[in-house]
């Protein structure tokens, strides 16, 4: 397995499983340490402000990711882009890669955040938010808004990093990050009294301060590729490369975002401490999911690294890995959260109803949680490989075109206790849909974006 001293790895020659496994860990941790400050601010808000104020960061979750979708389209394809380069041994191509990714992160920024800022009021009207949690949600969401800069910038400097085969140095960004967000939400909200506007400033400041402290870290150990306020160069058509893999993914991640906001107006029309009561259950979801999503992100750089190689075969091995590995945690957490899912919720809120709504979102969907985990899997291989329009019409058709009708259509009939089974039959459509495209091979039929960046160049050693 080789890597240098500055934590970048080539995933060409070695074991798969070693490979994965070890670029994955510091995804994990840093994860962990991310929904580690998710939980202090929803312990911190639910337990010393109240449910109104819990069930207003929940409704954040969905809109945010809606208008960060694009950059994290963005972050992805550049991703694919730089492992395929990496792999094949084009360090000019990297380089291009990096100053065409921030040009156009830097140059849509500030227009993205005032988009943001005026959909905040519309988007909150249209979830349906309960008017006693309205004013909450609306400040948390605008100050969280404002800061979008620290986030997706964040995401941009992982992407890059995650294309190099390192996922060492994120794990730091976070950790930084993550202390920092924690004591800040102790502080505002606990001895300042500032309520969800302290818990939306805390992650907008640890948040900036996570993507800043990543810019120094970059241009102190990849000079080469250093990032600056001013790129040194933007190449048209390597970002139509990029944005050409990224786009599905952010239009993906959007309307995922979206059909999250339609179930999130159905959620809330059942009151504030039901919309609590999910919050919390998702939460928890989340946290059981982050091995399965750091697995995956393993896959798109091995992948991608691999097909630049041209070597095939030892992408298929680590995708069967990675979706096996993926099925067994997710079959450890139904094990684990279906029997402990009250007293987990119960330890967010004391009351009763919370802790029944939070705990029926577990029941729901733990028992099917290995179908969406195998899917995830396969989907991000073939986003590796070059393919992400596939997982784009897999997830639509899946999560939002039957997913979201389901869980209406149960709701209505059954009521809310059975809502979430909707999750169920999505899933179950969207796993069947990834195994008959990933059997069928199509996926690797894109080749190698290296072959088709022109004669090859010398570039710099990284």
């Amino acid at each position: 397995m080789k890597q240098n001293n500055s934590g970048m790895r080539d995933m060409t020659a070695g074991s798969p499983a070693g490979h994965i496994l070890y670029f994955a860990l510091p995804l994990l941790a840093g994860s962990l340490l991310q929904q580690l400050y998710n939980m202090v601010d929803s312990w911190v808000v639910g337990r010393y402000v109240g449910d109104g104020a819990l069930a207003a960061v929940g409704v954040g979750f969905p809109v945010l990711t809606m208008f960060a979708s694009l950059f994290i389209g963005l972050s992805s394809g550049g991703t694919v882009v730089i492992a395929q380069f990496f792999g094949a041994g084009r360090l000019d191509r990297v380089r291009d890669a990096v100053d065409t990714i921030y040009s156009a992160f830097l140059a849509s920024i500030l227009p993205l955040t005032v988009l943001a800022l005026l959909a905040v009021g519309p988007i909150l009207r249209l979830l349906q938010v309960e008017e006693s949690a309205y004013g909450e949600a609306y400040l948390y969401l605008m100050v969280v808004c404002a800061g979008l800069i620290g986030s997706i910038g964040y995401n941009l400097n992982s992407g890059i990093l995650g294309g190099l085969g390192n996922s060492r140095s994120t794990l730091l960004f976070l950790a930084a990050a993550s202390v920092m967000n924690i004591v800040l939400d102790l502080v505002l909200v606990l001895a300042f009294g500032l309520g969800v506007l302290g818990a939306a400033l805390g992650t907008i400041i640890a948040q900036a301060f996570s993507w800043l402290f990543g810019v120094v870290y970059i241009n102190r150990h990849y000079p080469e590729i250093s990032l600056r306020l001013l790129p040194r160069k933007f190449d048209r058509a390597l970002f139509g490369q990029i944005m050409s893999i990224g786009l599905p993914a952010g239009i993906q991640m959007s309307l995922v975002a979206l059909g999250a906001m339609v179930v999130m107006g159905k959620i809330n029309s059942y009151g504030k401490e039901f919309t609590a009561g999910y919050n919390v259950g998702f939460r928890l979801d989340q946290l059981a999911f982050l091995p399965i999503q750091s697995l995956s992100s393993a896959v798109i750089s091995f992948v991608g690294q691999n097909i630049g190689a041209k070597r095939l075969d030892r992408a298929r091995q680590g995708i069967r890995v990675t979706a096996a590995l993926s099925a067994a945690w997710a079959l450890l957490m139904t094990a684990l959260l279906i029997p402990l899912s009250e007293p987990l919720v119960a330890f967010f809120s004391p009351t009763p109803s919370v802790i029944h709504a939070g705990a029926v979102y577990l029941r729901c969907i733990m028992p099917f949680y290995f179908m969406f985990a195998i899917m995830f899997c396969l989907n991000n291989a073939m986003r590796g490989a070059g393919d992400s329009v596939f997982p784009m019409v897999d997830v639509i058709l899946s999560l939002i075109l039957v997913r979201v009708p389901a869980v209406y259509w149960l709701a209505d009939h059954y009521g809310p206790d059975y809502m979430y089974y909707g999750c169920a039959v999505g899933w179950t459509v969207g796993l069947a849909l990834s195994l008959v495209w990933y059997f069928s091979g199509r996926w690797k039929r894109r080749g190698s974006l290296a072959d088709r960046a022109g004669p090859e160049i010398s570039g710099p050693e990284l």
